[in-house]
């Protein structure tokens, strides 16, 4: 079910949740928090689509906070999007533009649940400092997405200069499977020394950049990127390569499976897909206290 507050208020917007709640078609219990998303109309739908997604594990009050940079007239249109047409969540759509935008909070407040906890999502341009937005500073968890900034490194450099307990970014979360993996096979060759390490990846990704430091922090070695992978240039991150003294393990990409290759062991190979957003909202929600792992490689890497 939709209903349309054209023109409307956010009491009556309190008002009308009432009345659907009351009437049984908006069930608030069981959300164990509030997803706030701050998007412009060109992203809306796309950003809908993955909140609900995400609220199947993580049942939601998912509020969409859309703006218009070139309306001029001060308005706020309204979207309660319930059962159906919402997954596992509500979804409340408000369409904000002119003076309406000049206290974000107020817009927000209201709606929120009581004594739930507030993650902060930002899918298509994302502030420079998210916990002093208005948005960010109720959010106990703020998640920006640095891939889609005009200079994603420039932007992770901003992020370590403005980084609040709290924070963090697509681009860390789409590397767990990565991540995860290199451990594992780290630990097996715990005995051998490192002496070098490379990450193939695009140089405009930031999860490439992202994991070429996680790797030099723990691996206590300067690891380069390399842009190119057998003469071809590389989309995103392509694989990894581990020399030790008398030996290398390489893990590359190819598709969504990545083939590992190791000192002692038969060559392997393991399911790596690309993550969605739609995967790494969901992972993001999980966690709402500090990554400790993300603040550790932003801080060391990029303030």
């Amino acid at each position: 079910m939709i209903v349309e507050l054209p023109q409307t208020t956010i009491s009556k917007v309190s008002k009308k949740l009432q009345e659907l709640r009351e009437s049984g078609g908006v069930v608030s219990l069981g959300r164990v928090l509030t997803l706030i998303v701050e998007t412009d109309l060109e992203h809306l739908e796309e950003a809908v689509a993955c909140a609900n997604g995400a609220s199947r594990l993580h049942p939601s009050r998912i509020i969409v906070l859309a703006t218009s940079a070139q309306a001029a007239e001060s308005r706020l249109d309204v979207e309660i999007r319930v059962g159906g047409d919402a997954g596992a969540s509500e979804v409340i759509i408000l369409r904000a533009q002119g003076e309406v935008l000049s206290n974000k909070e107020s817009l927000v407040t209201g709606l929120l649940l009581p004594d739930a906890p507030v993650v902060a999502w930002w899918p298509a341009q994302s502030p420079e400092n998210p916990s002093g937005t208005e948005i960010g500073a109720i959010a106990s968890r703020r998640i920006t997405e640095s891939a889609n900034e005009p200079d994603p490194i420039a932007y992770l450099r901003s992020l370590a200069k403005n980084y609040q307990p709290g924070d963090g970014d697509m681009a860390w979360t789409r590397i767990t499977l990565w991540r995860s993996q290199l451990t594992a096979l780290m630990d097996l060759h715990q005995g051998r020394k490192v002496t070098a390490a490379t990450v193939y990846g695009s140089a405009s990704s930031p999860s490439a950049h992202l994991l070429a430091d996680w790797l030099g922090l723990n691996l206590g070695v300067d690891v380069a990127l390399e842009t190119q992978l057998d003469g071809e240039l590389v989309q995103g991150i392509g694989g990894v390569e581990i020399t030790f003294d008398s030996a290398k393990l390489s893990m590359i990409r190819t598709n969504q499976v990545a083939h590992i290759s190791q000192p002692d062991a038969p060559d392997t190979s393991v399911l790596l897909p690309r993550r969605t957003d739609l995967d790494s909202l969901i992972e993001d929600m999980r966690f709402l206290g500090e990554d400790l792992g993300y603040a550790q490689v932003l801080l060391r890497e990029y303030r």
